[in-house]
């Protein structure tokens, strides 16, 4: 499965929301399937955007994760992911440069267009 930089941004989102601090239970996303957001959990717990539970077993039918709540680092990247035009931006600039970018790397791009939106160098 490829990830999808547009699910992991619409997972830290539907988590934040949550009022406790703690990701609801089952995570549900439009145009999305339960399998391909449970990976992209698994695979955000790895990244440390998110911390989680693994329940993976062999009956799975890939990995998965409990999501638990953001971490520092998720709340950092969704900040810089949260504006639209921003995010919008940045994976226009992701297509033009080949379609696809590291979670590190499209940090950094958010992080500067974000400082160019507040004027800073």
């Amino acid at each position: 499965m490829k990830r999808d930089m547009e699910l992991v941004r619409k997972i830290l989102l539907e988590i934040e929301k949550q009022e406790s601090g703690y990701a609801p239970i089952n995570i549900v996303i439009d145009g999305y399937t339960q399998e391909q957001i449970r990976y992209h959990a698994f695979i955000m717990m790895e990244g440390s955007l998110i911390e989680g539970i693994n329940r993976t077993d062999l009956k799975s039918k890939s990995p998965q994760v409990i999501s638990r709540r953001l971490t520092w680092s998720g709340h950092e990247f969704l900040d810089n992911a949260r504006n639209d035009t921003v995010w919008k931006k940045a994976m226009g600039i992701v297509q033009e440069k080949g379609g696809t970018i590291t979670v590190t790397m499209l940090g950094q791009l958010l992080t500067s267009l974000m400082k160019a939106q507040f004027g800073l160098p």
